[in-house]
């Protein structure tokens, strides 16, 4: 005859053994899922600075024509050395796209890749899901806002120019939420705080940059920039 002692587990010891597990997939669980969302959006900044140095390139090498989005700046003073007067906050404080800035990127859009390339607004489709074009809907998909710096006298791109580069992604234009800049005092750039998945709104990465072009003479440099005479 069997004693008591030598049963197996009884209930009781099983509901206690579920409970126990129970408390510490609790306690493990929130870690488990931070850390697959900081991977997750880890990824994402990673793929748009593929994004922004695809775009960067094709700016470069002229295979994408500059944004027509302008900003107004003059970096210029109005002294007799013409000292360099900088406005870059002015410069990347340029106006977030609006939530509707996407509801027409599809190939049949004028200037393709370009979802739209205005005055106001420049934005350019990274397709990662190559399902027609950036889709408001889609996880995957990159939107590059793109900007220039105009001065007072010139707005010719061929003289060279600053030139601000942010990329969202495709879903922060889902909804009617307004989009929002780069803070880094608010910690709401993705690039150097991914905050597991990220805020959806903000860019996953903001770069500010020259661009010169085969036909920029030294002059137009100084034009711009200041700092020399000739």
């Amino acid at each position: 005859m069997i004693s008591r002692s030598q049963d197996g587990f009884t209930i009781v010891d099983a509901l206690v053994a579920i409970v126990v597990v129970g408390i510490l997939m609790s306690a493990i669980a929130p870690v488990m899922v931070l850390s697959v969302g900081n991977r997750v959006q880890a990824r994402r900044v990673e793929l748009a600075t593929q994004a922004a140095k695809t775009y960067l390139d094709g700016i470069r090498n002229g295979t994408i024509p500059p944004p027509n989005h302008t900003v107004l700046i003059n970096e210029v003073d109005t002294s007799a050395t013409r000292q360099f007067n900088a406005q870059r906050v002015t410069f990347t404080n340029a106006a977030v796209p609006p939530a509707s800035g996407l509801t027409n990127c599809t190939p049949t859009t004028p200037d393709y890749p370009y979802c739209q390339n205005s005055a106001n607004l420049s934005l350019y489709c990274i397709d990662f899901d190559t399902e027609a074009g950036c889709r408001s809907n889609s996880v995957r998909d990159l939107v590059v806002q793109a900007f220039r710096s105009v001065t007072p006298t010139s707005t010719d791109a061929t003289k060279g120019y600053l030139l601000g580069v942010r990329v969202y992604r495709a879903d922060a234009f889902s909804d009617s939420l307004p989009l929002v800049k780069s803070d880094v005092d608010t910690r709401r750039t993705q690039a150097t705080f991914t905050g597991g998945l990220g805020d959806r709104k903000a860019p996953l990465l903001e770069i500010t940059t020259e661009i010169s072009t085969t036909e920029t003479r030294l002059q137009d440099l100084c034009d711009r920039l200041g700092g020399c005479q000739l």
